[in-house]
Formats: C-alpha cells, sequence, structure tokens
C-alpha cells in the first residue's frame, strides 16, 4: 500500500516559546511605529485633522480585532499564517496566501528601506555634501542608501529571533523620544488651532471611505503576519491583548505625528503636498537635524524586522526544504531591488497609493476567510495532522480548496464595484463592507459542502 505523503509544516512546541507580554508588545509597538506609519498619517490628511483622526482610529481598531483573533490562532496551533491557510485553501492552495504575503512584506520592506534611505541621502549631503535625493545627481546618494540598510537587514537575520526582540526594544526608546520631540516642534511652529482650522484644497480633498479602505490595507498587512510572532508565546492574553494594544498604541502614535506634522508644513508654507509626508522630508523642514535622520533610520529596521520575518515565512511554507533564515536572506536580497521601484516609476506617493490600493482589494477577503473557517467551521480547532496530510480534510480537491478561491476572487470584484459607489465611498468605505459579505459567503458555501460530502459518504 502506498504511504501518504506529508507536507512538512514547522510547529512551535510550547516548552520552545519565550516571548512575554512586553516582548510581543514591543513587537506590534515597534512595526507600528515607523516610517510608514508616519507616511500613512501625512496621506490622510487630505481629510482633515478631525477626519483623519476620525478615520485612523477606527479603521485601526476594527483591523487589529483581526489581529487579535489570528493571534490566538497562532497560539493554539504554534503555525505561521501562510501555514494555517491550508485549512481554509488548501494544502497545495494554501501557496496562494504565501504568494501574497511574500509579494506584500517584500513590498512594506521596500517602503521603509526607500524612506530610511531617504534619510541617509540626507545626511550624506550633510557629511559629504552630496546632492539630496530630488535634486540632480541625487540618485546616487539615495541608492548607497538602500545598500547600507539592506546590509542592517542582512545582519538582523543573520542574528535571529533574539536580535528582533533587542531591536524592538532599543526602537521603542529611540522612537518615543524622537516623537516627544517632534511634537515639541510642531507645535512650536504652528498652534493647535491653525492646524484643527486648517481646510483641505478641493482638489486634493480625500474622502471618508477612501481613508478608511487606505487604513484597512495598512493595518490589515499586519493581520497577515499575526501568527507568525503569536505563535512564539505559551499564554493566550499575550497572544491577543498584547498584538492589539501595542498594535493599535503603535499606529496612532506615529501616524498622529505624520498627520499634524504635514498639516503643520501645509500651514505654514500655504501648500498642501502629500509627498511632505515624508518623514525625512518633514524632518528636514522642521529643522530636526542629523540625529532626526539616524533615528527615522533605526526605525525602519524595527518595522522590516517583523516585516522580513512575515515574507520568509511566507516563502518558507511555498518551499519547506528551504530553511527559514535562508528564506529570510532570500527575501532580503530582493527586497533591496524592489525598494528601487519608485525611482523607475518617478513617484514614490505614486507608488505607494498605488501598493496600498492593490492589498486593500487582497488582504480582507482573505482573512473573513481564514477566520471564519478556524472559528466558526472548525470551532477553534486544527489537528496539526490534518494540516500536512494528503488526502486529509485539507486535502479537498487535488489539494485546493476552489471555493475559497472563488470567495478570495468574489471580494476582490465587490471591493472594485463597492468602492465607486457614492454612498460607501463617502461613509464606510469598501474594504469592511466586503470582509464582512465575504465572511457569510464562505460560511454558506461550506455549509453546503458540507451537506452535499456528508450525503456522497453515507451513499458510498
Amino acid at each position: 500500500m502506498k504511504a501518504t505523503k506529508i507536507y512538512p509544516l514547522e510547529s512551535i512546541a510550547p516548552e520552545h516559546r519565550h516571548m512575554n507580554y512586553w516582548d510581543m508588545f514591543a513587537t506590534w509597538v515597534g512595526a507600528n511605529a515607523n516610517n510608514g506609519t508616519w507616511f500613512i498619517g501625512g496621506v490622510i490628511a487630505a481629510c482633515g485633522l478631525w477626519g483623519g483622526v476620525k478615520a485612523l482610529i477606527i479603521g485601526s481598531a476594527v483591523a487589529y480585532v483581526f489581529l487579535s483573533l489570528v493571534g490566538y490562532i497562532g497560539y493554539k496551533t504554534g503555525v505561521t499564517t501562510t501555514g494555517l491557510s491550508r485549512a481554509a485553501f488548501g494544502i497545495r492552495g494554501s501557496i496562494g496566501p504565501s504568494i501574497v504575503n511574500l509579494i506584500q512584506f517584500i513590498g512594506w520592506t521596500a517602503v521603509n528601506t526607500f524612506i530610511a534611505a531617504t534619510s541617509i541621502s540626507y545626511l550624506c549631503h550633510s557629511i559629504f555634501g552630496w546632492p539630496i535625493y530630488g535634486k540632480p545627481g541625487g540618485n546616487w546618494s539615495l541608492l548607497f542608501g538602500i545598500v547600507i540598510m539592506s546590509i542592517l537587514h542582512l545582519i538582523s537575520v543573520m542574528a535571529g529571533q533574539r536580535s528582533i526582540q533587542l531591536i524592538e526594544r532599543i526602537g521603542m526608546i529611540l522612537v518615543f523620544a524622537f516623537v516627544v520631540w517632534e511634537t515639541i516642534v510642531v507645535f512650536r511652529e504652528t498652534s493647535f488651532t491653525q492646524i484643527s482650522h486648517w481646510v483641505v484644497p478641493l482638489k486634493q480633498r480625500m474622502s471618508f471611505g477612501s481613508a478608511l479602505d487606505s487604513l484597512a490595507a495598512f493595518n490589515l498587512a499586519w493581520v497577515t503576519a499575526g501568527a507568525d510572532f503569536t505563535r512564539f508565546t505559551n499564554k493566550k492574553t499575550v497572544a491577543t491583548s498584547a498584538p492589539f494594544f501595542g498594535a493599535l498604541i503603535g499606529v496612532l502614535w506615529f501616524a498622529f505625528v505624520g498627520l499634524f506634522a504635514t498639516i503643520s508644513i501645509a500651514v505654514t508654507s500655504g501648500v498642501y503636498d502629500a509627498n511632505n509626508s515624508d518623514p525625512s522630508t518633514i524632518a528636514a523642514k522642521l529643522g530636526l537635524g542629523a540625529l532626526a535622520m539616524v533615528v527615522i533610520i533605526l526605525t525602519s529596521m524595527t518595522a522590516n524586522a517583523v516585516n522580513l520575518q512575515a515574507a520568509g515565512s511566507a516563502l518558507n511554507n511555498m518551499m519547506p526544504k528551504i530553511s527559514l533564515k535562508t528564506a529570510l536572506w532570500i527575501v532580503t536580497v530582493v527586497a533591496t531591488f524592489v525598494t528601487m521601484i519608485p525611482m523607475v516609476v518617478g513617484s514614490f506617493l505614486d507608488t505607494f497609493t498605488a501598493f496600498l490600493d492593490v492589498l486593500g482589494m487582497i488582504l480582507g477577503p482573505w482573512m473573513s476567510i481564514m477566520c471564519v473557517d478556524f472559528f466558526i467551521l472548525h470551532h477553534g480547532n486544527y489537528k496539526m495532522t490534518d494540516l500536512i496530510k494528503r488526502n486529509g480534510p485539507f486535502w479537498y480537491k487535488f489539494g485546493v480548496n476552489w471555493w475559497a478561491f472563488l470567495c478570495w476572487a468574489l471580494g476582490v470584484v465587490l471591493y472594485l464595484i463597492i468602492r465607486k459607489i457614492d454612498w460607501f465611498d463617502h461613509s464606510v468605505g469598501a474594504a469592511y463592507p466586503v470582509m464582512l459579505i465575504i465572511a457569510l459567503v464562505y460560511y454558506g458555501i461550506m455549509k453546503v459542502r458540507a451537506i452535499f460530502t456528508q450525503e456522497e459518504q453515507h451513499v458510498n
């Protein structure tokens, strides 16, 4: 009799889980207390101060409820998020979510690296007199910055999981000091009254629904990496509340700074330009000096420690024969080249907003499907043997649950349709309504499938 084929999947045993509450909390604060979060705060400034604040709180809190849910699944199973997607999408089908995670976290690494490289460009201008990026000849200083950041990332990867925790702890202290410093400078330049009464130019105004969708895309990206970290803890509260509060505090903290600083520059200069959301540009315009650029570089490392871990885990699920450390090396090198894309496109802002648009339509349906599958259809329990065994309950048809992929595709189509409807665009956006619809559709389809499967087994 032919032996059943096994598809390897790493699961962290409880005795090997070492992350405590503060390690987990610091990881998720550090993940969001970074340059990309700063940038998204400046982008939603196009809603005005109060519109931006409201969208930020609602859009982030809803997303991080899902982070807690996925975090719990990681704690319960000891498996990465992409490994867990085998249950809903099929053992072979999980390659689909793995590809998405691989691409998106390489993309987020590139976003943070690009911003940090811009800071290095400013430092090189101060020290060596090199042209700043954006000026004639400035591309070379940016390329130099990209290489420096990539070397730092490789060193972090080589040092392993413990180094990530150390980077996060140091990063939190530096970020806290920097944010306090910048906040003082912002309000020294511009009063709160001026910022709160600033009116967005009509042609540059962003609808509330669009802001919610941008924030959903930004925050749900972290949800897809939730289990990659919570599997390293053996306590439920660490896996659920620490990611929620850590990520929420991080995003509110740094996005608020980007929001206030960008509006402050618009008030003082008389011109609103979303490109001024770039942390290096803000720091330069506020006259914060070289130390600010160094902190921006270090905060990029804290965020990218999480990004690279998630991208490496995705590649490891796709190619189990490659060790996690080797996968981390590969994604770090690839991210170096992806970072150069905005130089070809010609605009970092255009590249960033296009990236968010793609993520917004893809990530929400995926997370809905995963959460419904674990918590409702399987009553909060997956058997490890089922996640690795051919012809088991998660094998479906040729290793793929085509119904899950149909729901995922439906979610993308619905997102594209709903976002064009004025009511949604000006109120709740498209991302979260689509997640609710897909959750209901997937649940209905899988319950009907289960009924037909039982009838077939009964007949046979």
